[in-house]
């Protein structure tokens, strides 16, 4: 079964809690804390297979999560680090948050490893926080949770040429006589129901990847037909190859089809008529042919056009050279958006994500607020509430990020509530 999108939710490990221990041996006097910090949080890592072509595995396997770090120990002894969950992909892969819908990942690259979700931060050990103010802290970090997040997985086929028509035009066979790839070939429409790579040589040395892509109807960039499941897989092609039936073997237009065709590359959203194209008439043996191709060059006479029979394999070198020739001069088209992408250079993906803010306040009416913000949400679930010195120190931290004065200038008054993570809390001075 030929896989690619799946929606899958990811979880990378907790950070290890730190404990609170002391040392105690014989005749060592006032030994002190020695409590050690946990482990880090394994991550959830997107690592390329060159074996795989689908992500079927995914399909069946849609709750990812890496292992939690090990708690901290005695004698100031770190915990384990949570094992990495690494989950191998096909080369093509994209990775989005599906709540931003941000780009995590783009895997394009033989061994390429990206890391789509975080594991949580170690918890610090009593050992840490020892001062000449408190020589016997009863005090340890509890370890950050790690990401969690719901992506969308999708496969992009990676090939460097993709041929596009209506279904049953030939696409199919062109692919079998040029490569060694074996599509299924049959005389009804959509026999290709996933796209097909091959490896092309050209008679002069050069080579490339082509692949047969699902045939298109009327509509495809709103979804009809099998849609955006085919456009989808030419996004990274750099040419395009347009075969029409010029024998009208099914009784339509050749020009019309050719027109239906590129104004459905042209409504989709990766510029896709920004590509250059080959124009293969094909069929040429039909009877039909040669008048419909006459036809066809009056209607286009800029069109540059190669005349096959793919069943036989005639006409097919040239298209061949001209396409090896444009791959030389064409660039890699992005995929992404200005928003996405800052910067791309020595196969790194640097993508703009705005800044948060620490905290957010909100009011809730009746002497009710909220406080909010990944920062201080990570700081109180990595703090223990267990007696007055773990509040104590809470607050501190909360004075520290100027989170009392902010309340204060939102209008909180003593006796207010504020609420963190669900919990209450009761502002005084």
């Amino acid at each position: 079964m030929f896989v690619d999108r799946v929606k899958v939710h990811v979880k990378a490990g907790k950070g290890g809690d730190g404990i609170v221990a002391f040392r105690r041996e014989k005749y060592v006097a006032y030994g002190g804390p020695s409590g050690g910090d946990g482990g880090d949080g394994g991550d959830v890592v997107f690592m390329v297979d060159e074996g795989k072509t689908t992500l079927l595995n995914l399909r069946y396997n849609q709750k990812i999560a890496a292992e939690p770090g090990g708690k901290g120990k005695t004698k100031k002894m770190h915990g384990a680090r949570g094992a990495d969950c690494v989950v191998k992909v096909p080369l093509g892969t994209i990775v989005k948050d599906m709540k931003s819908g941000r780009i995590i990942a783009d895997l394009t690259h033989k061994g390429q490893r990206e890391v789509i979700a975080k594991g949580g931060k170690k918890g610090k050990g009593n050992f840490h926080f020892k001062s000449s103010k408190n020589t016997a802290p009863q005090y340890a970090e509890l370890g950050a949770p790690g990401e969690e997040l719901d992506i969308q997985v999708e496969l992009k086929v990676l090939a460097d040429v993709g041929l596009v028509g209506f279904p049953s035009v030939g696409k199919s066979t062109l692919l079998s006589v040029v490569s060694k790839a074996r599509p299924e070939i049959a005389e009804y429409h959509f026999t290709t129901l996933a796209p097909n790579l091959g490896m092309v040589q050209v008679p002069d040395g050069r080579s490339f990847v082509m692949a047969d892509l699902p045939g298109l109807i009327e509509g495809a960039s709103e979804g009809k037909g099998l849609g955006h499941q085919f456009l989808r897989h030419i996004e990274r092609c750099r040419v395009i190859i347009h075969v029409v039936d010029m024998g009208s073997h099914d009784g339509r237009d050749p020009l019309e089809d050719y027109k239906i065709i590129n104004e459905e590359l042209a409504n989709y959203e990766y510029r896709l008529m920004e590509r250059p194209q080959i124009v293969l008439a094909n069929k040429m043996d039909l009877e039909k042919a040669k008048e419909n191709l006459e036809r066809f060059k009056k209607a286009y006479p800029e069109v540059e056009v190669f005349e096959t029979t793919t069943i036989i394999a005639e006409g097919l070198e040239p298209v061949l050279y001209r396409a090896a020739d444009l791959l030389e001069t064409t660039p890699q088209f992005p995929l992404f958006n200005d928003a996405e992408v800052d910067e791309e250079a020595e196969g790194v993906l640097y993508k703009f994500e705005p800044e948060k803010p620490a905290y957010e306040i909100r009011n809730l009416g009746n002497g009710d607020w909220e406080i909010v913000g990944d920062e201080i949400e990570r700081s109180f679930k990595m703090s223990k509430l267990d007696n007055e010195e773990d509040f104590m120190r809470f607050a501190r931290k909360m004075r520290k990020m100027g989170i009392d004065q902010a309340l204060r200038d939102a209008g909180c008054q003593d006796g207010d509530t504020v609420v963190i993570c669900n919990i209450e809390f009761e502002f005084m001075e």
